[in-house]
């Protein structure tokens, strides 16, 4: 019996790792922010202004964030960026770059409830420093909360001073929010457990040695779609 225990305790410790590194947990999240995505655009009247979207450089997805995951009403959400190609950042929308994000007082904010976050990035220089940092948002990036409304006049709304606008959706209502004091950061295992190669969130944007996975079509559609800008080549 011991024998058995011992051989059964090997087996965990070789298999344990593969399932952990295998990407299904990193697949799953880019699902579910897909469909977070569509859902949100494909709202008839509330939404994101076309203007907007139109014109933002990156778009951070945060599913099913819930209180209580870090802490005392704090909270720890798991996510997907995707951001334009090229030096501009003009391009076709790049395959997804996992994100990780930590909040110390959202939970008071969301009630308790499982709260869908999108995050737009609207200039270069957040896109940027999203890219390659720990971004502490109100203090290493300016953000506000983002116009609602299929017809909003976004440009002269004073939030589009900002570098990232923020919006929550939880039980069907959705508006913006102030996210000030959350912090985000690409997920680099997560990026490495999807893609099943070390790489860095520039390398993805580039898509240099990696596959858009097949995951990710309903997010990058989605947005396609939904974007009318026309797009340049990198």
């Amino acid at each position: 019996m011991k024998r058995w225990i011992t051989i059964c305790s090997f087996l965990l410790s070789v298999i344990g790792p593969l399932f952990a590194d295998s990407g299904e947990k990193e697949k799953e999240r880019v699902t579910e922010s897909g469909n977070v995505m569509k859902e949100i655009l494909s709202a008839p009247d509330k939404g994101i202004p076309g203007s907007v979207l139109n014109g933002t450089k990156c778009v951070i997805v945060l599913p099913s964030v819930k209180k209580g995951a870090v802490g005392i009403g704090g909270s720890y959400g798991r996510g997907v960026m995707t951001c334009r190609e090229g030096a501009d950042f003009k391009g076709p929308w790049s395959p997804p770059i996992m994100m990780a994000s930590t909040q110390a007082s959202i939970g008071f904010q969301i009630g308790g409830q499982a709260t869908d976050f999108v995050i737009l990035v609207l200039n270069d220089s957040g896109a940027r420093s999203v890219l390659n940092n720990k971004v502490k948002l109100g203090a290493d990036a300016s953000i506000a909360a983002g116009p609602v409304g299929r017809t909003s006049e976004a440009s002269t709304n004073a939030s589009m001073k900002a570098q990232m606008l923020s919006y929550s959706r939880s039980r069907g209502v959705f508006g913006g929010v102030s996210l000030s004091g959350a912090t985000l950061r690409p997920d680099g295992d997560a990026n490495n457990n999807l893609y099943g190669t070390k790489v860095t969130p520039e390398q993805i944007v580039k898509s240099e040695g990696v596959t858009m996975p097949e995951q990710a079509k309903l997010l990058i559609d989605s947005l396609t779609q939904a974007t009318s800008a026309k797009t340049s080549q990198k």
